[in-house]
């Protein structure tokens, strides 16, 4: 990445390369330790509701962004001398203690340059970690540094033994404004969540809360989960978060969310996702690039309030497009990577069939609104161009606080059982015709897997003329083919939505698409 440059996906790029190297040993003068901050040995008091509160009385403040000066030539690093700053893995968080989790922490530096607080607490007392001589090792691309300095944090990460009894891998990041993200067993690192996003794609531009202080619980001996609260802070709300976390086959979070918001806030996502997508078998925009497909994610997945499950393929269009799944008290939404066949992606550096699908999981009624799915033009894969969130009908107002949970599955698939018939893949191309475009869509599942006769493809288009609808067995997937010819009428836009049905019942997804003209 050039340096001064800034996007949305190098935010949290380098917090996983910096991972890569984190065990590597440090070269040279070496900074920080985790010790007593100014809570003395001690520690200050800690309680389920301290960051509430802490959040309450902060809200009755204006929004002031953390600083800290930071001496050369910390305070202006280039990538590679980021990425020279290593963390000694000794210094962990519970390092000998035999227990499965171990906290390491990113230091400031780089893009990362809003200093955060970071707290272990332990039998109801929160003791501050700090940075003083011991915690990080330098490489050769970082020459010299002062002997002592006030260093400051800008983020952690959560490591256990989720792959390997005998090995700690990273399996959760906090770094960088309201980001964090995941993975499952055997899975890399790919799309990110956020605590909150707001004036997503709205004119005057997006507002990025930002997690200004954590306080992690020390689990007990044989938990399977580890607690981290956050302080949430930006000029239009506060936030306290709790989030509970689950390693495993899936990493789980739960999350706990009070807002208690300084002005009124009209878009509001809730549980916002972050992914990428370049190009794929169902758009392709991008020519040239010998990958069949780029993607951290390729479609958008929803369980509506009534039952429903609809998909809704990715797109890189040329401008910026947002789509508005109207619903109410939504039973689950995600963006997810389906394809797992390496010969479909051909990087062996990427691997992007082990990215993460991410599941949001709605507790308790969330009422009236709707899901946004934004998509952003990108040339390049380090842009994050994918974002989709809950978006509350009515806005959020001050002086009151408003509660939100949910949960988010980092997984390889939606985790909700059903016995229909999903969208398996997705293929766009051009037809015979001038004019006329030719989609394949292939269905597999329960309810295709062995029915003894076709069902019925219900087809619709905004705009244009459909022609040559066929359904036919797939044995290569033990599903259904589903091909039909779209005439676009030369107009610029145009909605599909397609259902398979047997005797007049929808025994599949909603297969939903926005084509554009290219």
């Amino acid at each position: 990445m050039p340096n001064g440059s800034m996007d949305r996906r190098g935010v949290l790029l380098n917090a996983g390369l910096l991972a890569a190297v984190a065990g590597a040993a440090g070269l040279g003068w070496s900074i920080g330790a985790v010790e007593a901050g100014a809570a003395g040995e001690a520690g200050d008091p800690f309680a389920p509701d301290t960051v509430r509160k802490l959040a309450e009385k902060l809200a009755s403040r204006p929004f002031v962004k953390p600083v800290i000066e930071v001496p050369e030539p910390f305070n202006k690093l280039t990538y590679d001398q980021y990425r020279d700053i290593r963390f000694r893995v000794e210094q962990s968080l519970w390092r000998q203690e035999r227990l499965d989790f171990e906290i390491q922490m990113f230091p400031m530096g780089f893009l990362y340059n809003t200093p955060v607080d970071i707290w272990s607490v332990e039998a109801g007392k929160a003791r501050q970690l700090k940075a003083d001589g011991r915690l990080f090792g330098l490489g050769p691309l970082i020459a010299k540094g002062p002997d002592a300095a006030p260093f400051a944090f800008s983020g952690l990460r959560v490591h256990g033994p989720i792959n390997r009894s005998d090995y700690y891998d990273e399996y959760a990041v906090f770094q960088g404004a309201s980001y964090f993200r995941a993975v499952g067993r055997s899975q890399h690192y790919g799309m990110s969540a956020r605590g909150l996003a707001i004036n997503t794609a709205r004119p005057g531009g997006e507002e990025f809360p930002l997690f200004r202080s954590f306080w992690i619980e020390k689990p007990q001996a044989g938990s399977t989960g580890i607690v981290i609260h956050a302080l949430l802070d930006s000029p239009s709300t506060t936030g306290a978060y709790r989030f509970t976390i689950s390693p495993g086959p899936a990493t789980v979070m739960d999350v706990e969310a009070v807002l208690f918001p300084r002005q009124q806030i009209i878009h509001l996502g809730l549980a916002p996702l972050t992914s990428m997508f370049l190009h794929g078998a169902a758009h392709r925009r991008i020519n040239g690039d010998f990958r069949p497909a780029v993607h951290d994610s390729e479609g958008l997945a929803l369980l509506n309030g009534k039952g429903e499950r609809l998909w809704r393929p990715l797109t890189n269009p040329k401008k910026l497009q947002t789509s508005a799944f109207l619903d109410r008290d939504p039973k689950g939404f995600g963006l997810s990577q389906r394809d797992r066949n390496f010969r479909n992606f051909q990087d062996l550096e990427a691997k992007y069939g082990d990215r993460p699908t991410v599941w949001v999981e709605p507790k308790g009624s969330w009422g009236e609104g709707y899901v946004e799915l934004i998509e952003i033009p990108a040339e390049e894969e380090i842009h994050d161009n994918i974002v989709a969130y809950w978006k509350p009908a009515k806005p959020l107002e001050p002086d009151k606080s408003h509660t939100f949970a949910y949960r988010l599955h980092w997984t390889d698939m939606v985790p909700v059982a059903w016995p229909g018939a999903r969208v398996q893949k997705t293929l766009v191309g051009s037809s015979r015709k001038p004019g006329t475009q030719l989609f394949v869509i292939d269905f597999d599942g329960p309810a295709v897997k062995e029915a003894r006769d076709l069902p019925v493809a219900e087809i619709s288009a905004s705009a244009g003329s459909l022609a040559n609808v066929v359904v036919q067995r797939n044995p290569e997937i033990s599903g259904l083919r589903v091909t039909f010819e779209l005439n676009t009428g030369g107009v610029e836009l145009i909605e599909l939505r397609l259902g398979l049905k047997a005797n007049d019942q929808l025994i599949s997804e909603s297969w939903l698409y926005r084509w554009t003209r290219v």
